[in-house]
């Protein structure tokens, strides 16, 4: 399992992703679920992923195919809209997981996987998608604006006690990561080092990149306030009549 969120404000998006793709009693491996595909000037685009390792490595595999190709039928810098995209890693995500979703099947496994889709494309509104397993898509509202794919219940409240589309980008970004650290705290299958990243709307530049691990120092700062910050207003909390 693994937990990824992004958040679309209006001065931009925030991407944020942890690294485990397995955890046991002594087995933990990490793997990146944050791929960025920039062309700076023209469009950028950030894909995070959650599910069958091999399904999204093989998505992943298979646009990287298509963009060395200039010949192929479709890639990243052909599409006209963000959607355009969408539609593209879901039919890819389908086709992998048609090939072997029935051989997993058969022995208690699942092909499945899920995306999140956000970027910009020059001319066009920046944006956010999250594409399910069965290759449809939906996009972020104002009304909620952020979207999460694996293990997401834990970092939920926080979300939707902070975020508007308001939020600055920076304030995003800390909502994310005390997201994801709420999420670590109560899911073993989820853990460091965490990835974020910050596009400024409209800048059609690379995101700001931060990769954060347990011993880093801002992650231990945010950490610290956090919890203290969260003492603090368990302890102000009105008392009853009798105390």
């Amino acid at each position: 399992m693994t937990y990824c969120i992004a958040i679309c404000v209006n001065d931009g998006i925030v991407f944020a992703s942890d690294s485990r793709s397995n955890a046991g009693v002594d087995y933990i491996r990490t793997c990146s679920k944050m791929h960025r595909f920039c062309w700076p000037g023209d469009r950028v685009i950030v894909l995070l992923s959650a599910g069958n390792l091999a399904t999204t490595q093989a998505v992943v595999n298979a646009i990287q195919r298509d963009l060395d190709d200039p010949d192929a039928e479709f890639n990243l810098l052909k599409a006209k809209h963000l959607f355009d995209v969408a539609d593209y890693i879901g039919d890819l995500s389908l086709k992998e997981q048609q090939h072997h979703g029935p051989a997993l099947e058969k022995g208690g496994g699942s092909a499945a996987a899920s995306f999140i889709l956000g970027g910009q494309l020059s001319g066009k509104e920046h944006g956010i998608y999250l594409i399910y397993p069965e290759g449809n898509y939906i996009a972020a509202s104002t009304d909620t604006p952020y979207l999460q794919i694996g293990e997401n219940k834990y970092g939920k409240p926080i979300l939707d006690r902070v975020i508007t589309v308001e939020s600055s980008l920076n304030n995003a970004a800390r909502c994310a990561l005390v997201s994801l650290d709420s999420t670590m705290r109560s899911n073993i299958s989820v853990g460091p080092p965490f990835e974020l990243a910050m596009y400024t709307r409209d800048s059609l530049e690379e995101p700001r990149q931060l990769s954060l691990k347990l011993a880093s120092p801002y992650y231990k700062s945010l950490q610290k306030s956090w919890n203290d910050g969260l003492k603090r207003a368990f302890t102000d909390l009105p008392k009853f009549d009798w105390e």
